[in-house]
C-alpha cells in the first residue's frame, strides 16, 4: 500500500486539469492514505501489546534495524500529517470515501499547502529509500545469514 500511494502520488501531480483522473486520483490518494493511517495506528498498538521477538544478528545490525524501523514509523506518520495539512489548507474537511468528514482543524499559514506539500514529497522519497534499505536487510538475513528472518516477521 505504501508503494502504491507513493507511485500514485508521483503520477497524480503530473496530471493536467483536463485529465479524467485530475479529481479522482487525489481523492483516492487521500482515502487510502487514511486507510494506511488506521493500519499504522493498529500496528503501533500491536507492537506495544505484543513485543517483537528478541533481536538477532550483530549489534550494529540490531541498532540499524531499530533506527530504520523507528524512522519508518516517524516518516509514515509525518507524511500522513503533512497530507492532512495539504488537504485541509483551504479549511474544507476531507470526505473519507464520501462518507465521513475529517474536519480541517489546523491552519497555520497562508503557505500551508505549499510547505506541507514540499515536506510530503521529500519525506515520501526518504521513506521509500528506507523501505529499500529495509528490504535489502531482510533479503541479506534470509539469503546470506540464513536465519529465517521472514518466518520471524510473521
Amino acid at each position: 500500500m505504501i508503494l502504491a500511494l507513493f507511485f500514485v502520488g508521483i503520477w497524480m501531480v503530473e496530471l493536467s486539469y483536463y485529465d479524467d483522473w485530475y479529481q479522482t486520483a487525489p481523492t483516492q490518494h487521500k482515502n487510502f492514505g487514511i486507510v494506511l493511517f488506521i493500519i499504522v495506528l493498529i500496528r503501533i498498538a500491536a507492537r506495544i501489546i505484543y513485543p517483537s521477538p528478541a533481536p538477532i544478528g550483530q549489534k550494529w545490525e540490531q541498532v540499524a534495524a531499530s533506527i530504520t524501523h523507528k524512522l519508518m514509523y516517524i516518516l509514515l506518520l509525518s507524511i500522513m500529517l503533512s497530507g492532512y495539512l495539504i488537504s485541509t489548507a483551504s479549511g474544507k474537511p476531507i470526505m473519507w470515501f464520501d462518507w465521513l468528514p475529517i474536519p480541517a482543524t489546523i491552519a497555520y499559514a497562508d503557505t500551508q499547502a505549499d510547505l506541507a506539500g514540499d515536506f510530503h514529497q521529500y519525506a515520501a522519497y526518504t521513506l521509500i529509500a528506507l523501505v529499500i534499505v529495509h528490504i535489502a536487510g531482510a533479503v541479506k538475513h534470509q539469503v546470506i545469514d540464513k536465519n529465517s528472518i521472514f518466518k520471524r516477521m510473521i
